[in-house]
């Protein structure tokens, strides 16, 4: 699954209520200021922001590329299964990297040598040399790099924001993310109609490169200062597995973020053969750009949504209330034939999984302690991206070129009647509005404002 609208969207008020309707207010700078006023803050969502518009061109290209040169589903189901795998294959030790390191070298360090990966594909095509395999291995390779960019990323937020703060911040990262996920895809699929799908990573290759830089900007440290008491390699890692799997809400959540991935990664995987097969938008259709998205329009209004219902329902009962809704999203989506009625399910579906999948990311941080947030959040991104995703993925790319297309990508949709039966069934009806918060979170508030 994995993502502003204009440049005041990330200096003013505008885009903390495109966010959630809220005031959202850096409590270190004062109750009357919003959220992005703070430099670090700024410099860290705009680092987001342009890396996530040439991944979203990308996002686009990857899988036209393999799709024009195979016309295979399970070949072009590959594209998502490579984007995946990095994170069941790495994401423990990642999590683990970005724990003992400071985070911001890992960041940038990340944010570099995935831009040297990326620009291989354009070389080798400008040199009649592209091959599918070497779209995979640069898919996988990138995806790698980002699991590592990724650990330190999901930590580093709450050293830039208190905890109870991460649903405004989570969601307006979220927001702009989207509003990218939006119109860059409309844009990337207009251009495709006169540029060479290959030419285009080049793009996102210079964004990981300024990525990278405004990382470098941010004066505020990105990790805490260790007590040098921590547990080495595989104990270290066993830490923070107990910890997920010791805590109430959270190993429920990770099971069901685990059959949310896998309806996603059915999508994704084929997305571009069911905007073919189903609804007749062929490679260079100035339409294939909205199919992409119509995903990207519903998880702007997801992530405006996000965090009005947790303050309401609290974060439990906004993933109870919206799974069986994003598996209604999936199930339409799925036996839609024409585009006028398929992107607008795509759309529909896009609302219900980005709160869930937002929610889910929000809870984890909210309620894991600091020496542990990196391995933590990654294991959480290993168990739905790194394993739930690549899986949807490969079975619907296997299933679609021997069924209907529609008919392989409802039949994946089961994992969100699952995903729905687990949430209900389990303790999670009975848990709290509000989750406990770790010890370390009573003193975040004091230790920022003396890193201003």
């Amino acid at each position: 699954m994995t993502t502003s609208q204009s440049y005041s969207c990330l200096t003013g008020k505008s885009f903390v209520t495109l966010a959630g309707g809220v005031s959202v207010r850096t409590p270190s700078n004062g109750p009357d200021r919003p959220l992005l006023h703070e430099p670090n803050l700024r410099r860290y969502v705009a680092a987001r922001l342009v890396s996530l518009a040439g991944s979203a061109i990308t996002y686009v290209v990857m899988p036209v590329l393999v799709y024009g040169i195979t016309g295979s589903a399970t070949w072009t189901a590959l594209v998502a299964v490579a984007e995946g795998l990095p994170y069941l294959l790495t994401g423990l030790w990642a999590g683990l990297l970005a724990d003992r390191f400071e985070r911001k070298a890992v960041m940038i360090g990340a944010d570099l040598a995935a831009a040297l990966v990326l620009i291989s594909i354009p070389i080798a095509s400008w040199f009649g040399a592209l091959t599918a395999p070497h779209v995979l291995f640069v898919a996988l390779a990138a995806q790698t790099i980002f699991v590592f960019f990724d650990a330190a990323n999901l930590g580093a937020l709450p050293s830039l924001v208190v905890r109870q703060r991460l649903p405004a911040a989570n969601s307006l990262i979220a927001g702009g993310g989207t509003v990218i996920e939006a119109t860059v895809p409309a844009v990337a699929g207009l251009m495709l109609v006169a540029i060479a799908p290959s030419s285009l990573l080049v793009i996102d290759s210079v964004t990981f490169v300024a990525s990278a830089l405004l990382i470098r900007a941010i004066t505020r440290p990105l990790s805490r200062p260790r007590d040098g008491t921590s547990a080495g390699g595989r104990a270290a890692i066993a830490e923070g597995i107990r910890f997920l799997i010791g805590h109430p809400v959270l190993r429920y959540m990770t099971v069901i973020g685990s059959l949310v991935a896998f309806s996603g990664g059915s999508l994704v995987g084929i997305l571009v053969v069911w905007a073919d097969r189903s609804l007749g938008i062929e490679e260079g259709d100035w339409r294939l750009g909205f199919v992409f998205a119509s995903w990207g329009v519903g998880g702007i209004v997801g992530s405006f949504l996000m965090p009005v219902l947790v303050r309401r329902l609290g974060g439990v009962r906004t993933a109870l209330a919206f799974l069986p809704l994003c598996g209604a999203g999936g199930a339409v989506t799925a036996v839609s034939t024409t585009w006028t009625a398929g992107l607008p399910a795509l759309a529909c579906w896009g609302i219900a999984y980005m709160v869930v999948a937002a929610n889910s990311v929000t809870l984890r941080q909210q309620v894991t302690p600091e020496p542990l947030m990196g391995r933590v959040m990654t294991i959480g991104r290993m168990t739905s991206f790194g394993s739930g995703f690549p899986l949807g993925a490969l079975v619907v790319g296997v299933l679609a070129d021997h069924l209907a297309v529609g008919t392989a990508l409802l039949l994946c949709q089961i994992s969100l009647v699952i995903a729905t039966a687990t949430a209900w069934m389990s303790p999670l009806r009975r848990a709290p509005r509000s989750l406990t918060l770790p010890d370390d979170a009573t003193t975040e508030e004091t230790s920022q404002q003396h890193t201003e």
